[in-house]
């Protein structure tokens, strides 16, 4: 049986302009928002779904009052723990928000984003069941980043501080980084992350059901023309 674990979701408010901005170039930045407001409560669904809302945990920056489809947002985060992402720089944000977590409880804990919608509760439990046989459990993500991280003891994020972010080595380094530390690193499934049109025709097919699925149809529908490859 899987121990006892947290979710913590790290998140950017899906407000346009400030969510996607890399998509939104292509579909426009209110679309953009939209379909990140998507793939963010398919993610927030799967985590309730894996351990229940009081082990929920949402880094969050932003104000979720401010974005699109901003109730649904927080009736999903109902009973959640939410905390301020604090920090210079996204990597800084990242060790921090594992360190709130760690305040709260002596838990493991299975971190993720909000751009793979396809996550699923099998995929987080079984990162969960992994970290039986190793101190950290890493996902690594089509674009060289990674989507999940999870680690048997919260604390051991403070190596991410020196980890560069957004570049195609950062899954290496990261595991690199947890390594160095003298970390049991094991390895699970390589999601696809979404940050451009392309990638967001490949997901949503990929969860065909999903809010972000149907988010991105009804972008695709309304701005044909405007949608680039």
């Amino acid at each position: 049986m899987t121990a006892p674990f947290r979710v913590l979701v790290v998140a950017k408010a899906p407000v346009a302009g400030r969510a996607k901005t890399r998509l939104g170039a292509d579909v426009g930045m209110t679309a953009a928002a939209e379909v990140a407001a998507a793939a963010l409560l398919d993610t927030l669904r799967a985590a309730v779904a894996t351990v229940g809302p009081d082990r929920c945990h949402l880094a969050l920056a932003g104000d979720l009052g401010e974005a699109v489809r901003g109730e649904e947002l927080l009736r999903a985060v109902a009973g959640w723990t939410v905390h301020p992402q604090v920090g210079d720089g996204f990597a800084a944000r990242l060790a921090r928000a594992h360190a709130d977590v760690g305040g709260l409880t002596q838990e493991p804990v299975v971190q993720v984003g909000m751009d793979t919608p396809q996550v699923t509760p099998a995929l987080l439990r079984g990162v969960a069941a992994d970290l039986a046989g190793a101190d950290a459990v890493l996902g690594e993500a089509q674009d060289g980043g990674w989507w999940v991280l999870g680690l048997r003891d919260p604390a051991a994020a403070a190596c991410l501080v020196e980890v560069p972010m957004s570049t195609p080595r950062t899954g290496t380094l990261t595991r690199a980084a947890l390594e160095a530390t003298g970390l049991r690193v094991a390895t699970t499934r390589v999601l696809r992350d979404v940050d451009t049109v392309a990638d967001a025709e490949a997901v949503a097919d990929e969860c065909p059901g999903s809010a972000f699925a149907e988010a991105w149809r009804r972008v695709v529908h309304e701005g044909a023309g405007a949608v680039r490859p």
